[in-house]
């Protein structure tokens, strides 16, 4: 888990976030048709998995059981998100397994996989102790679980809570693969044409698809060849999104080439007003003109130096725009994913602290700078917000384009490269600041982050990108209007699941 101060040719309204429709509550019947979502660890993950529960639950009375995993991922966390459930909606914990064994320096993405492939036997456990499982939904990390399901009679979906371009990624290497000796790989050529996509650098793969010697490289191999065996995929986009390659993916499920793909997005977190301790940051936004304020955050898990904090600060002090910077710890061993960070030492605790000096008192009258977190589907609500700058995490870019907000894309580890090249080049509702060192990864100066801020709120290329955010949003609410391409496509998955729990005198089973 996305318009902007208008310049002197932009005569467009003022922006505001059009709502997705909330889900029509609909009574279960007694025969219940169940549905085990199983996510892999992380809030990334998580969340828009509970808004599929929650609009499968509401919108066609499915019996649905969110399943997590134990380990890799914070437990209270975990429960905030699962408590926004609706009653309808069971969830269960497994319990956990022990990866002791497996090297230190492993990476997260090994990680990830291996739980999901140790946690299998308690999620047999699980879908046997229960009723009849129609169907299983696991994500991007636990295909290993495919097999599971068509062993137990149940129809197996991969949910992609990421864009078209990554399933796409994964049945190239899968072709790549196709004929090779097992324990050889081949890496990924550079550049990678999306079909009806980008044609992505190789700095721009997402992290382990980039060198096939990476221990993830063998799990990305395996899990990919799983693909043909899925009966369908699930993912949090929608056509007018990335509309060629949903096209692409569409044409070839016609011809047999694919299991189908259906767009089912996007997924974002309800504009609730229930998040705690919201209160200051809105009510100073509130306070602040319309589309003059540059929303800056790098999502709960990325981290940028300390050199590169102080360039950001000088660029948006230099911009001379309107700020709110949710600031987050530095990174100490040049790790931009917070979680593997080095420990932070001495009494330098408050991220506020690692500003540069005087830069809050200079900064007062426009900017606002706020620890650790803030409300984010509200803030990028808000009539003030003109722009993102982003870290490109999936659930983030969505949020940004549902509320018509144009980014400022600044992708730092995961799938964000790619995730940026799709919202640059595909989309068109983000602008990407050059860095030093190429490959998007390293040093962004003070100069870049200036002009692209000025740019993106009252420049003449910003503006076609605030056009592009304002249609964007209106083609999310139309896709979950009651006739819309995602509900509509998720109503015929429903339609394939609940086909399955009925036997041939038409009694469900």
């Amino acid at each position: 888990m996305p318009a902007a101060t208008t310049s002197s040719s932009d005569t467009s309204p003022s922006t505001t976030t059009t709502e997705l429709p909330p889900p029509s509550q609909t009574e279960a019947p007694p025969h219940l048709h169940q549905v085990v979502l199983l996510a892999s660890p992380g809030a990334g993950h998580l969340i828009p998995l509970v808004e599929l529960a929650r609009w499968l639950a509401a919108d066609h009375a499915v019996a649905v059981t969110v399943v997590t995993l134990t380990g890799m991922s914070n437990p209270a966390t975990d429960a905030a998100v699962l408590a926004s459930l609706p009653p309808s909606v069971a969830t269960a914990v497994l319990p956990a397994v022990s990866l002791a064994d497996l090297p230190p320096d492993i990476g997260f993405g090994t990680l990830m996989f291996e739980l999901v492939r140790r946690s299998l036997p308690h999620l047999r456990a699980f879908m046997e102790g229960g009723g009849p499982v129609a169907t299983l939904v696991c994500d991007f990390f636990g295909t290993a679980a495919l097999a599971l399901a068509a062993e137990l009679g149940a129809q197996g979906f991969v949910f992609f809570p990421n864009s078209f371009a990554l399933i796409s990624i994964m049945r190239h290497i899968a072709e790549l693969h196709g004929d090779g000796v097992p324990g050889e790989y081949r890496d990924l050529p550079d550049p990678l044409p999306l079909p009806g996509g980008p044609a992505l650098r190789h700095a721009d793969l997402p992290d382990g698809f980039r060198d096939r010697t990476d221990p993830v490289y063998a799990y990305l191999v395996e899990e990919a060849r799983r693909y043909g065996g899925a009966d369908g995929f699930l993912v949090n986009s929608f056509e007018e999104l990335e509309t060629a390659m949903a096209e692409t993916f569409r044409r070839d499920a016609e011809d047999g080439a694919f299991p189908p793909v259906f767009p089912v997005g996007p997924f974002v977190r309800p504009n609730s007003g229930n998040e705690p301790d919201d209160s200051a940051c809105l009510e100073w936004l509130d306070r602040q003109p319309e589309n003059s304020v540059v929303y800056v955050s790098f999502g709960s898990g990325g981290a940028l130096s300390v050199e590169q904090m102080a360039e950001l600060a000088a660029g948006l002090e230099a911009s001379g725009h309107g700020f709110l910077w949710i600031v987050r710890m530095p990174s100490l061993d040049g790790n931009p994913y917070a979680l593997g960070n080095a420990a932070i030492p001495g009494d330098k605790d408050d991220p506020l602290a690692w500003l540069p000096e005087g830069f809050l008192e200079r900064t007062s009258g426009r900017g606002l700078a706020v620890a650790a977190w803030a409300p984010q589907v509200r803030v990028l609500a808000h009539p003030a917000t003109a722009a993102f700058v982003s870290h490109c995490g999936w659930n983030s870019a969505l949020e940004s384009v549902a509320a018509g907000v144009p980014m400022i894309a600044w992708p730092l580890y995961a799938e964000q490269r790619m995730n940026a090249a799709i919202l640059t080049e595909v989309a068109g509702v983000a602008l990407r600041p050059a860095s030093r060192g190429g490959g998007g990864g390293g040093l962004v100066a003070r100069e870049e982050i200036a002009a692209a801020v000025r740019e993106i709120v009252e420049g003449e290329k910003g503006s076609a990108v605030r056009r592009r955010a304002r249609e964007l949003r209106e083609a999310a609410a139309r896709a979950w209007s009651p006739e819309g391409s995602s509900r509509r496509a998720l109503a015929e998955v429903v339609g394939k699941w609940k086909a399955s729990l009925v036997d041939g005198n038409g009694t469900v089973v």
